[in-house]
């Protein structure tokens, strides 16, 4: 029920009824001063709480912001890419919304706060001052009254007269002051009902802004999140896959860990105990040390697992001699003695065990060192890339495109193991392979046939895309820029042999369409390449860097697919400029200089040669191959002995193709002889199992195969009409043996690439060493005795008096 409404009238009579209904006014008023009192409390409380939320969450953002994820490897994928700037993206958001809040709670104290400050003291503090006045008159006029009524009728007249007047005077007066406050009661009664509530309401505006400025946050972080949770799902099926294969490999290092080591470029390394001479005694001191055969070189690092850290400088000294140490001779196991050319004395080291003692002795006495070899090179498998290879591959394909092309999971569901081994059984069959027919029986599945094309390219001697070209592939995936990868791939792809390149055609052909039915057989261009990556680019060793680059080789895969039209059926472009090549690098080379595991790929010179050149070469090819392909199998069986071979990534050669890049960087002069086009050999690395696979890119291996092409010199000589081959015998290794054909006839190997350990060359770059054993330098700088080193791709030169590495890419021959 609302309160009685108070007339004017009732002013002048001032009735018991007028007070109560009077009364009823003021306490509504004194219980509204009261509410807005504590309503101002809570709002300059809930004003400091915003405030020490925004704190917070500025807080919490810039943590988000200031974290950086760090992945494994040396390169992100877009998705990890993606996932990493998610917290600098979250923190955006946030910093955004705090804004809004902090402009929302700094209009509530305008919109807020003071309005109802300013009522409260403003009218109800009148209303109030109006009461005091009131009841001050009140008091005022019951007196005078009460004194007027107590005169005495036998005053005189004139006397009565003047009390009346004076008493009618204080009564007007009162009777105003009553009209004042009655008229205020109401005004504030009524003001109340919007001065009150309207600063609420401005107050729920600003919240409500606040609120929907968080919506079109939303809204604007609404495709990112969806990228963003593409990405981590994407992440999470990758770390599911790659936790498997750590696993399996952390369980076959369990087992057998010996079987399973890195191939090191050091002979052998681990850590001895090092005895040195103290004032006061001896004491033995753990290091870390690594020797090289080739160049004596022993490195010692003092480092100790528990402390954590280096407990010294290193140390390297050349080997003169090791003997072991005899037992009774000294109290500690396991003890050898080393004699450093460069260093007086004898330096006795202790190993781990008896076994570890028996390879280090093998390593530093001359005796043949241990290598762990890879296991695609301790048995070479049954199948090639022949004619037999190439049939079972356009089976399989034909079967699949004929009858299951639009099947769910397509190459990601495995068949029966018994079933494949006896599929492939029959495709290798040389009775059946060589058969004209190109169908598999209706009998066997879909999934074991994919699996039989899949197992039959792993048990290929080395993977399709071969080893020598893995880690380009993996550089060219971790390229920034898409252009650049497709590029680099496509360049990559023309280098490798023709049969390598034909198989791979055939099969990106066909998993192109496959993707293309991928609405049907959900198999996506990135599913296939999580299925094929690992077959087509698998690496030499297994380790959990070479699992951690499965991603990159999936996404060398994607690529392939995609562009397979433009990448096999047209030649790559000319290589950019060495400064747009290293600026197409991840890693800008601005502010710092590149270090070795940074140098850039291969450069190429590509000449155009003229019509009537490559009408010579294309001769000259189908006529070489042709004596080449029908003679060398009777050459190489004839053969007794086994002769020194080099695989292909040893020597890129390929007879007589000038539009075949070149494996090294050259600056010949205009007027040279030697044609960049010539093929030019990077030095042989350790000895490999010879291949049985032949193609034009294979290298010459064996004196037989250099009689073989003396058949074909008489062709040669029709074509160029040149003056009578000279041959130039000399006591060189194998590979410097071979003969290079060119528009001029035929030159020994070591007249195109010199061997001489005298040879200079200048740097192209700078390059920071990540090792001891290699060279830091910058650009222009002069190596003397330069020469091949084993490592693949490096070369091995003097600076300052210092022997060490140098990336073969950085540099040019003077």
């Amino acid at each position: 029920m609302g309160l009685p409404a108070l007339e004017f009238s009732e002013c002048c009579l001032d009735s018991p009824q007028f007070r109560e209904r009077l009364r009823s006014h003021e306490a509504e008023l004194e219980k509204t001063n009261k509410f807005i009192k504590e309503l101002l409390k809570d709002g300059k409380s809930l004003v400091a709480a915003l405030k020490n939320l925004s704190a917070a969450k500025r807080k919490f953002a810039d943590s988000l912001n200031e974290f950086k994820f760090r992945c494994i490897g040396d390169a992100e994928t877009d998705d990890e890419i993606c996932i990493a700037k998610s917290l600098q993206e979250f923190a955006t958001v946030l910093r955004n919304l705090e804004d809004e809040r902090m402009r929302m709670i700094e209009n509530a104290s305008e919109v807020l706060i003071t309005p109802l400050e300013k009522f409260r003291k403003e009218q109800i503090g009148a209303a109030k001052e109006a009461k005091k006045k009131y009841d001050k008159e009140t008091e005022k006029y019951c007196g005078v009254l009460e004194k007027h009524l107590n005169l005495s009728s036998k005053k005189k007249e004139s006397q009565l007269q003047e009390a009346d007047s004076q008493v009618d005077l204080v009564r007007q007066h009162f009777y105003e002051v009553s009209l004042e406050y009655v008229f205020k009661v109401q005004e504030v009664q009524e003001r109340k009902m919007f001065e009150f509530v309207e600063p609420l309401l401005a107050f729920l505006q600003g919240l409500f802004t606040f609120y929907h400025h968080g919506y079109e946050l939303a809204k604007d972080f609404s495709d990112f999140k969806t990228e963003l949770t593409i990405s981590i799902q994407n992440t999470r099926n990758r770390f599911e896959g790659t936790r498997s294969e750590v696993e399996s490999l952390m369980r076959k290092m369990k087992e057998n860990p010996h079987e399973h080591k890195n191939i090191s470029p050091y002979t052998m390394e681990g850590y001895l105990y090092v005895q040195e001479k103290r004032h006061f005694g001896t004491s033995w001191v753990k290091h870390y040390c690594t020797y090289q055969r080739e160049s004596k070189r022993i490195t010692m690092v003092p480092f100790d697992q528990k402390s954590g850290g280096k407990g010294g400088e290193d140390e390297a000294v050349t080997l003169k001699s090791c003997t072991r140490r005899k037992t009774d001779s000294i109290e500690k196991r396991f003890c050898f003695d080393v004699e450093a050319v460069d260093r007086p004395g004898v330096i006795t080291m202790q190993a781990l065990s008896e076994e570890d003692r028996r390879l280090w002795m093998e390593a530093m006495d001359g005796r043949e060192p241990v290598y762990n070899s890879n296991k695609d090179n301790q048995s070479e498998g049954t199948a090639q890339l022949d004619n037999i290879g190439f049939s079972i591959i356009k089976k399989c394909i034909h079967a699949v495109e004929t009858r299951g092309i639009n099947e769910q999971g397509l190459y990601r569901i495995v068949g029966v193991n018994s079933r494949v081994q006896k599929l492939l059984s029959i495709l290798m069959d040389p009775k059946t392979a060589t058969e004209t027919e190109t169908e598999i029986c209706a009998e066997w599945e879909i999934k074991t046939i994919t699996s039989a094309l899949k197992t039959y390219l792993r048990m290929l001697p080395g993977p399709l895309m071969m080893y020598q070209f893995q880690r380009s592939f993996i550089k060219a995936a971790k390229l920034e820029n898409q252009e650049s990868r497709v590029s680099e791939i496509h360049s990559l792809i023309h280098r490798l042999p023709e049969k390598n390149r034909q198989m791979l055609h055939l099969l990106m052909n066909h998993l192109a369409k496959v993707a293309n039915n991928h609405k049907q057989n959900l198999m996506t261009v990135a599913n296939l390449g999580v299925v094929f990556g690992p077959t087509l680019l698998r690496p030499q060793e297994e380790t959990v860097a070479a699992i951690m680059d499965i991603k990159f080789q999936n996404i060398v895969i994607e690529i392939l697919i995609e562009n397979h039209e433009k990448i096999f059926n047209t030649v790559p472009e000319a290589p950019p400029s060495n400064s747009q090549l290293l600026l197409s690098r991840k890693k800008s080379t601005d502010s710092k200089p590149p270090s070795c595991s940074e140098r850039p790929l291969t450069l190429f010179h590509t000449p155009q040669p003229n019509e009537k050149q490559e009408n010579r070469n294309s001769i000259i090819n189908s006529s070489l191959e042709s004596v080449i392909s029908s003679n060398a199998n009777s050459f190489l069986n004839s053969t007794s002995a086994p002769q020194p071979s080099l695989n292909s990534s040893d020597l890129e050669l390929e007879v007589i193709k000038p539009n075949r890049p070149n494996s090294l960087p050259q600056n010949p002069s205009p007027t040279s002889p030697l044609s960049p086009s010539w093929p030019m050999f990077s030095a042989p690395s350790s000895p490999m199992p010879t291949s049985s696979t032949s193609s034009d890119s294979s290298p010459i291996r064996s004196v037989a195969e250099f009689t073989l092409l003396c058949v074909a010199f008489p062709i040669f000589c029709l074509i160029y009409l040149v003056p009578p081959l000279h041959f130039t015998f000399s006591p060189l290794h194998p590979a410097q043996m071979l003969l290079c054909v060119s528009p001029v006839g035929f030159m020994p190997m070591n007249s195109l690439f010199p061997s001489s350990p005298l040879r200079k060359a200048r740097a192209l770059y700078a390059c920071k060493a990540e090792h001891d054993s290699e060279l830091s330098f910058t650009a222009g700088t002069v190596f003397d005795n330069v020469h091949p080193s084993q490592e693949p791709g490096w070369l091995e030169g003097t600076l300052n008096g210092k022997t060490g590495l140098i990336p073969e890419n950085y540099v040019e021959f003077l």
